[in-house]
């Protein structure tokens, strides 16, 4: 099984929607993982955090720029971590990557839930075309 396999990504005008999907492998519920949705801008060299979610107990996590206008949720049954994107922006724009982070109540802990170097698996990505 392919861990991580990310669907969804579009073009959209400022102000338009997305949703993004992520199918989890179910090791990743069943061992105390984290997922979390990255995204790599063609201005910028480094990944940017978006957000996370505890497979666990649910517990979300968001970068600034993205509160309020993006929720992250799991669907343990259908084994998929979905990135729902409103009102979104150009800035926006990027190549999406899910990942999973193994300890994420430590990472939590620790402040690092929304740290790339915690992640241990990543997706191929999707691409987010965001027009002004």
């Amino acid at each position: 099984q392919v861990p991580l396999v990310e669907s969804g990504g579009g073009s959209v005008q400022a102000g338009g929607s997305l949703t993004l999907s992520c199918a989890v492998a179910s090791r990743f519920f069943e061992h105390g993982y984290c997922t979390g949705w990255f995204r790599q801008a063609p201005s910028r060299q480094a990944r940017e955090a978006v957000a996370s979610i505890n497979l666990v107990d649910g517990h979300a996590h968001y970068v600034d720029s993205v509160k309020g206008r993006f929720t992250i949720s799991q669907n343990k049954d259908q084994n998929t971590v979905t990135l729902h994107a409103y009102n979104l922006i150009p800035e926006d724009t990027g190549i999406y990557l899910c990942a999973a982070a193994p300890r994420c109540f430590m990472l939590e802990a620790s402040g690092y839930a929304l740290d790339d170097s915690g992640y241990s698996d990543w997706g191929q990505g999707t691409r987010v075309t965001v027009s002004s």
